[in-house]
């Protein structure tokens, strides 16, 4: 049972008679008892003609997933089982983290019947957001009082990355046409797998020319015949995302894992269009997320939907097992990727100490996002205090330049950029390499 406000409202007019018979106070009080009476007596009533929300139909109409920043409608249907007139407020309790955009939301059922509410969910973080519950207070025919029931009313909506790097797509599918020479544009230098044999033209590369063949061509005049080159392509490709505690730093408004997701994404989907097989795993001591064997559609289907669930955990990634993780991946020579961080010395040691152990049978690619924050703190001079934040930021930019340093040195390539920048930057080192036939 719940009182309104109405009911207050009524209560409180009972002290107009304390008002008006001042002089007669034993009269005053005895009709403001009668009046108390009366008001209870009326609560009573309305709350006995009120529906009871235990009579109720509850259902969901919700879909599967979103991404995250769109906004979707979550349909919550109301019936009325019962005889009696609904007049309700009902609270849908969805996870704060779901954005949905109202708390509560007024309906009126006649027996019998149904209701549809609509709520706009628009989430603000990635993985599974659910509700439980509903809330419904029933109020009778005055607004005196009410009923309230807690209802079970499970449903649930993933919400998966938004995959901003979309927009990065078509330039790269553009030049990975260049690299296969579908465009106009011609590629100079050789590729790493034999294509075709045609003559020779004025800008061709002589070390290209084909003596053999051009030896056996039948025209007259003889002519040149050159060798045509294209990318390698069935090359494997392993994508591993660091998801310890280092991915929970946030630069800018993301977390870092945000930021290795998009990266991981558009590298997929530019990497499975230029023939290449992806492996993705999400680790820190454990496997998080792990998709392998897909390709096409259903690659960028599984991998968004299995990183859609993966939060930085706050332990310390073990990198001595990511080696055995690549090899359980793949047994061949394949483009290795680690999505981590490179801005603290302590934290990197695990990775230098198997980084050798990877390049020795890998091509390695280590990424690591920058914070623009720290690059503009270290060119401030402004007063004392920017002074001191700038020797700190140049200390963190001289141990990032470090650890680039030392990952060079052990074979492996690196890639920096901020959480803009990075993706695309993975992207089009990993067109280097495959243009430089070093997959």
């Amino acid at each position: 049972m719940a009182l309104t406000g109405r009911f207050t409202v009524l209560v409180a007019l009972g002290a107009v008679p304390l008002v008006l018979l001042g002089d007669t106070v034993g009269a005053a009080w005895g009709v403001l008892a009668g009046w108390v009476v009366l008001c209870a007596l009326l609560a009573s009533v309305d709350l006995w003609l009120a529906a009871s929300p235990r009579t109720l139909g509850l259902a969901r109409e919700l879909p599967a997933r979103v991404r995250l920043g769109e906004s979707v409608a979550s349909v919550l249907l109301v019936g009325n089982q019962g005889r009696r007139m609904l007049r309700a407020v009902v609270r849908d309790a969805w996870q704060p983290s779901a954005g949905p955009s109202t708390a509560r939301q007024r309906v009126i059922v006649p027996g019998g019947e149904r209701r549809a509410l609509t709520l706009t969910l628009t989430p603000t973080r990635r993985g599974e957001r659910r509700v439980e519950q509903v809330t419904v207070r029933s109020f009778g025919p005055l607004g005196l009082a009410a009923r309230q029931s807690v209802l079970a009313a499970p449903g649930a909506v993933r919400v998966l990355p938004p995959f901003l790097s979309r927009r990065h797509v078509p330039s790269r599918l553009a030049r990975l046409r260049e690299l296969d020479g579908r465009t106009a544009v011609r590629i100079r230098g050789q590729g790493t797998e034999f294509d075709s044999l045609r003559e020779y033209v004025r800008g061709d590369d002589v070390r290209s020319i084909d003596w053999r063949a051009s030896a056996r061509a039948t025209t007259l005049p003889p002519k040149l015949v050159v060798r045509t080159w294209r990318p390698e392509r069935d090359r494997r490709i392993v994508v591993v995302v660091d998801s310890s505690r280092t991915s929970a730093a946030r630069i800018g408004d993301e977390p870092r894992l945000d930021t290795a997701i998009e990266a991981a994404l558009l590298l997929s989907v530019i990497a499975d269009r230029a023939g290449d097989r992806v492996d993705l795993l999400a680790y820190d001591r454990r496997v998080r997320a792990r998709v392998h064997g897909a390709s096409g559609a259903e690659l960028l289907s599984q991998e968004v939907d299995a990183l859609a669930s993966v939060s930085p955990e706050l332990i310390e990634m073990d990198w001595r097992a990511v080696p055995g993780q690549v090899r359980a991946l793949t047994a061949q020579r394949a483009l290795v990727v680690l999505l981590t961080s490179l801005d603290s010395i302590g934290a990197a040691q695990g990775l230098l100490a198997v980084l050798g152990q990877l390049t020795a049978t890998h091509t390695v690619l280590v990424a690591s996002v920058t914070d623009p924050v720290v690059a503009e703190a270290a060119r401030r001079l402004d007063d004392r205090a920017a002074v001191y934040r700038a020797a700190a930021a140049e200390r963190a930019l001289l141990d990032t330049a470090r650890l680039g340093e030392a990952v060079r040195g052990l074979g492996a390539h690196v890639v920096t950029g901020t959480p803009e920048a990075l993706p695309p930057a993975v992207t089009d080192a990993y067109l280097a390499l495959k243009a430089a036939g070093r997959l």
